[in-house]
């Protein structure tokens, strides 16, 4: 076991098996150092726990949970193609989409979620630069998907 998935382990994690592609792409590539992943859905054991516009129908607080979900999605993505999580040497950039009621502005807190499971798991390794974006509708009428790019230690 990795010393990341060992503080998964503390933490109560596990980390899960990758969510297969819900359409033509791959769930990661690596590009060089860096592993890009595809945005992650909530999904847990292959179904989405809850649907719906953060601001209606899910609360601020079940999607900043739904984003910590998306973000344990993200580093198994990265596994299936480094291999092994103690390869990060950083994460670099993580982009979350919120599906936000039209009023709802509270997008940077939702995508704490992913940044603090990040910074939870990896230490300083987990710190990056972030986008909070709000959208209309996400695939699967998901609260919020997330996206990581990775450097690798060589």
């Amino acid at each position: 076991m990795s010393a990341v998935e060992a503080k998964l382990a503390e933490l109560g994690l596990t980390l899960p098996e990758v969510v297969p592609p819900l359409a033509a792409y791959q769930p990661a590539v690596q590009s060089g150092p860096y592993v890009y992943t595809a945005g992650q859905l909530p999904m847990v054991d292959g179904k989405l726990p809850v649907t719906g516009k953060v601001g209606l129908e899910v609360t601020p607080e079940e999607a900043k949970a739904l984003a910590r979900t998306c973000a344990l999605n993200a580093l198994a993505a990265v596994k299936s193609v480094a291999g092994d999580l103690d390869r990060i040497a950083r994460v670099v950039k993580v982009v979350g989409f919120v599906a936000s009621a039209a009023d709802f502005t509270g997008q940077p807190g939702v995508v704490n979620g992913a940044s603090e499971l990040l910074g939870e798991v990896l230490g300083d390794k987990g710190v990056h630069a972030r986008s909070a974006v709000g959208v209309a509708v996400l695939p699967l009428d998901a609260p919020v998907e997330v996206e990581i790019q990775v450097e690798l230690a060589p």
